[in-house]
């Protein structure tokens, strides 16, 4: 049953990201907010509110593990399998700006990230905690760069690349409600779920986060990823999966640090080591040619392979 109500949990937070997003993007557009800043908000909070969902669950419960696995993890699958299974479809262009700005932002968030929980590690302590003040501190870090987002597109005059349906009013606030709901609800069974098989097959809870939670919560991540990169829409393959990072690492660790301090295991210290490593590598494969090319796509993707069978090896051993 835990299975089953893990699939159900994960399909209502896919679903209900889609419904929401739309819901709340037609009623901004209705009062006139310009697209652009609907794509860098909303949308990007579509896509990743199953991450937020899932660790906000997660910090109420207290399960730490998974809400580290969570963030971590997706940020791994982001970077490595999704990015390198849109480089597979269609090889993909990329911007001095994403090499130049917004790469090295992702980079040194994950940074940040790694000093905070370097605490276990200078006191031979086993444990490393985020705590509340660490949480806001990620939290003010994220209102800086969505607000320097918004300015540089406002005053550069960027136009949004996201297509903003228009719909009734009443179907607009049915989206939006009902997809929060299904976002909270799913979230709540997608953790309970993951704590139970975590238990019944002996395994730790930021296993189970860092793989199948990971996986599941990427999804959004993974179909715009995919379909922008099968019409060759660049930018949103990309920026969907940086900006991503950003929000996971800032506000999802952030607002999870703030409701409950985060209890992280040294041992997985490895993984933000392989995640910093794995951004560290791509940054190369932008900048020559400023491509990634199909084959530097499956070297990713063999990458992601190898991690994971790295995790289930330390998992066993």
């Amino acid at each position: 049953m835990s299975i089953l109500f893990l699939i159900i949990g994960l399909i209502l937070l896919v679903k209900g990201a889609d419904y929401f997003v739309e819901g709340s993007s037609s009623i901004a557009k209705r009062f006139n907010i310009p697209s652009m800043v609907i794509g860098l908000t909303l949308v990007a909070f579509g896509t990743s509110s199953p991450e937020l969902a899932v660790s906000v669950s997660g910090s109420l419960n207290q399960t730490n593990g998974i809400v580290f696995g969570n963030v971590v993890g997706s940020n791994i699958v982001n970077i490595l399998f999704i990015l390198g299974i849109s480089a597979f479809i269609n090889p993909i262009s990329i911007k001095s700006k994403t090499i130049f700005k917004e790469m090295p932002f992702a980079i040194l968030t994950t940074i940040a990230l790694m000093l905070m929980v370097m605490d276990g590690l200078i006191n031979g302590a086993p444990i490393s905690v985020i705590s509340h003040s660490e949480g806001w501190i990620l939290l003010l870090f994220f209102a800086i760069y969505l607000y320097s987002m918004v300015e540089i597109s406002v005053l550069g005059k960027e136009e949004s690349e996201e297509e903003i349906i228009v719909l009734p009013v009443p179907k607009s606030v049915i989206f939006t409600i009902g997809g929060l709901v299904a976002i909270v609800f799913g979230a709540e069974l997608v953790v309970g779920a993951a704590s139970e098989i975590a238990a019944i097959l002996g395994l730790s809870e930021t296993l189970i986060g860092l793989t199948v939670v990971a996986i599941g919560t990427s999804l959004p991540e993974l179909i715009t990823s995919v379909v922008a990169a099968k019409k060759g829409e660049n930018d949103i393959a990309v920026g969907n999966i940086v900006g991503s990072g950003i929000f996971n690492v800032l506000f999802v660790m952030g607002i999870s640090g703030v409701i409950y301090p985060i209890d992280i295991d040294v041992a997985y210290y490895t993984d933000l080591w392989i995640l910093l490593a794995a951004m560290l590598i791509v940054v190369p494969m932008m900048y020559t040619s400023k491509k990634i090319s199909r084959f530097e796509g499956v070297v990713m993707m063999l990458g992601y392979v190898g991690y994971t069978a790295f995790i289930i090896m330390r998992a066993i051993a």
